[in-house]
C-alpha cells in the first residue's frame, strides 16, 4: 500500500501551514566546512533537520569533499532516540583509493580510465561509513545518498556528522552547495 503525508479528506480546508507540511525539508551548506585533527564524528553546521515524532522520511542528498589520503571521511548521523532506517552512499571506497586500469589491473593512484570502486552498502541510520580521499587540493570527490528515517515518539534533529577517519594535521572539507532532503512520507 503507497504511503502519503498528509492524508487529505474531501471538503478539508486547505491552510498555509498544510500546503508547508507537504514540502520537502532542504539543508545545503552555504559555506566549506574543514575539520582537522579529529576524529570526533559532529553535527555538521549546514546538514541538519527538526524531525517530527511518529514521522517518516525519505532521504537523498549529494555531498562534495576533498582531504588527505591518509585520513579518509567518515560520515555518521544522529538522529531522535528511537528513530529506525536505513541509509546508502555511493561513494569511494576508504584508502588506498584504488581504481583499475585499462588492462584490468588493480592500481594506487587518482583517477583511471575505469573508475573507482565504489561502497554501495545498506548501514543502519545511525551507522557510521568511510569514504576515501584523493588527497586535498587535487580533485574533489562526491557522495550520492540516500535512504529511509523512521523517527519514533521523541521529536529532536536529524543531523548529518562527519569527521576525519584517521586523525590528520591536514583538514577533511565538505563544500558549499552539498545538500541533503528530507521528504515526509507518513
Amino acid at each position: 500500500m503507497a504511503e502519503q503525508y498528509p492524508t487529505l479528506a474531501g471538503g478539508q480546508r486547505i491552510t498555509g501551514a498544510l500546503l508547508r507540511s507537504m514540502l520537502p525539508l532542504f539543508a545545503r551548506k552555504t559555506a566549506d566546512t574543514a575539520r582537522a585533527a579529529t576524529t570526533a564524528a559532529t553535527a555538521d553546521p549546514h546538514l541538519q533537520f527538526d524531525v517530527e515524532a511518529n514521522a517518516v522520511y525519505s532521504m537523498d542528498g549529494w555531498i562534495k569533499y576533498d582531504g588527505p589520503t591518509a585520513a579518509d571521511l567518515n560520515l555518521d548521523w544522529s538522529a531522535p532516540t528511537g528513530a529506525l532506517g536505513e541509509w546508502y552512499c555511493w561513494g569511494t571506497g576508504h584508502s588506498p583509493v584504488i581504481t583499475f586500469s585499462a588492462a584490468g589491473a588493480a592500481q594506487l593512484d587518482t583517477q583511471g580510465g575505469r573508475g573507482y570502486p565504489v561502497r554501495t552498502e545498506t548501514n543502519d541510520i545511525t551507522a557510521a561509513r568511510s569514504f576515501g580521499c584523493l588527497g586535498t587540493g587535487i580533485t574533489p570527490l562526491t557522495l550520492t545518498l540516500g535512504g529511509i528515517l523512521r523517527v519514533g515518539s521523541t521529536a529532536g534533529t536529524y543531523s548529518c556528522d562527519w569527521a576525519q577517519l584517521v586523525s590528520d594535521a591536514s583538514p577533511v572539507t565538505l563544500y558549499t552547495d552539498s545538500w541533503l532532503r528530507l521528504q515526509r512520507i507518513a
